[in-house]
């Protein structure tokens, strides 16, 4: 085995994860030439194909120039017009702040609005408690500053400062959760749009600042239930268009991101996606009763403290298809559904676990005297919570 460090060129085929930009290569490449109308400066393509590359282009195959067809996929199961408002937003090179519960694909929108705009999703700040302004503006080459002093090839830009010299889209996560001084770096980005380098600084100041380029915007996301981690300040909030992601509203559309996403994480692996959609159905249903606090036929719920989100729903059926894949000893997955509700709602309040019991006792004993089969099962699984 070699010693060496891995390269940053990692194969396609064995990355955990493909960037958007990457995976979607052939879609971008196709509408950037599909539309030949006007662009905002900087950007890879017109707002409208933004747009269709988000949501899809439905059933309706899309004609480029060249006389090529193509069906554009839909990454994005939410509202088209917060997504058109989303690109308004960044045609105007205002920035724009995703909020939401956790697990509603903030991020993920983010990711594809950078890819489609500027052709680069990776421009990312992840935000912490351990944030620093450095991280938001530029830091040294230590070696090379102290052997030729401060220079431009000594500089190390962040990926703010690279957006802005690049006219392309810079994002931030988990923006509540970085420290006040370093959201109040953001002000001023936001507002001059430029970075003063005081090391680089002649006698005129002119060689010490970077100037934004146009195109250059900036994507921050935000979770609700963060809220009073490090609260954004008043300024801070004016330089940003908020839009809320919600979940999703859809029960068969929700059900069908679910298995789409577990089924490429269980080919990742080379196995097949073991859960049928009976039983996939019944565990989004399950998610979607105790996220909202109320089932589908009506009947009151007692929530959990626990995001019963979209991405967590993913999670476990990933989970269930891989024990199918790798464990499976002839059982029915649908045994595995209750441990893996559990091990979900319990991660932030013990007190959660009377509440799925309580969900059993409700919603499933009901559908369960009904006469859903599936239900039943479920119903007779009750002990596994114990």
């Amino acid at each position: 085995m070699s010693d060496e460090m891995p390269g940053t060129d990692v194969p396609r085929a064995v990355r955990q994860v493909e960037l958007p930009e990457d995976r979607y290569r052939e879609e971008l490449e196709f509408l950037a030439a599909h539309d030949t109308g006007p662009r905002p400066p900087g950007w890879r393509m017109t707002p409208r194909s933004v747009v269709r590359f988000v949501c899809g282009s439905g059933d309706e195959p899309q004609k480029a120039a060249d006389g090529r067809h193509m069906v554009v996929s839909r990454k994005f199961v939410g509202d088209r017009a917060l997504v058109e408002r989303c690109v308004v937003t960044l045609a105007g090179e205002r920035g724009l702040l995703l909020v939401g519960e956790p697990g509603t694909a903030k991020s993920m929108l983010s990711e594809l609005l950078s890819a489609a705009v500027c052709g680069s999703s990776t421009l990312t700040v992840q935000g912490t408690a351990g944030t620093t302004e450095d991280q938001l503006r530029y830091g040294w080459n230590y070696a090379m500053l102290l052997a030729k002093g401060p220079s431009r090839e000594a500089l190390v830009p962040s990926p703010v400062l690279t957006a802005m010299t690049r006219g392309a889209v810079a994002r931030v996560e988990e923006v509540t959760r970085c420290l006040p001084e370093v959201q109040d770096a953001l002000v001023s980005l936001l507002s001059e749009r430029r970075i003063s380098v005081p090391e680089l600084a002649g006698d005129d100041g002119a060689e010490g600042t970077v100037h934004a380029v146009p195109g250059f915007t900036l994507i921050a996301t935000a979770n609700l239930r963060d809220k009073g981690v490090s609260e954004m300040s008043a300024a801070l909030k004016r330089r940003f268009n908020f839009e809320e992601v919600g979940p999703i509203g859809d029960l068969d559309a929700e059900t069908a991101l679910v298995r789409g996403q577990a089924t490429a994480a269980l080919a990742r692996s080379g196995a097949a996606f073991g859960v049928d959609d009976a039983v996939l159905e019944a565990l989004v249903t399950a998610f979607r009763d105790l996220r909202s606090g109320r089932s589908a036929e009506g009947w009151e719920i007692e929530r959990p403290s626990t995001v019963m989100s979209t991405a967590e729903a993913v999670h476990v059926a990933t989970s269930m298809g891989i024990g199918a894949a790798y464990l499976g000893d002839g059982r029915d997955v649908v045994r595995t559904l209750p441990g893996h509700l559990l091990g979900t709602v319990r991660k932030d309040d013990p007190s959660d676990h009377a509440r799925l019991l309580g969900y059993w006792d409700g919603p499933v004993r009901r559908r369960a005297e009904s006469g859903a089969p599936l239900w039943r099962t479920l119903w007779e699984l009750r002990d596994e919570l114990a």
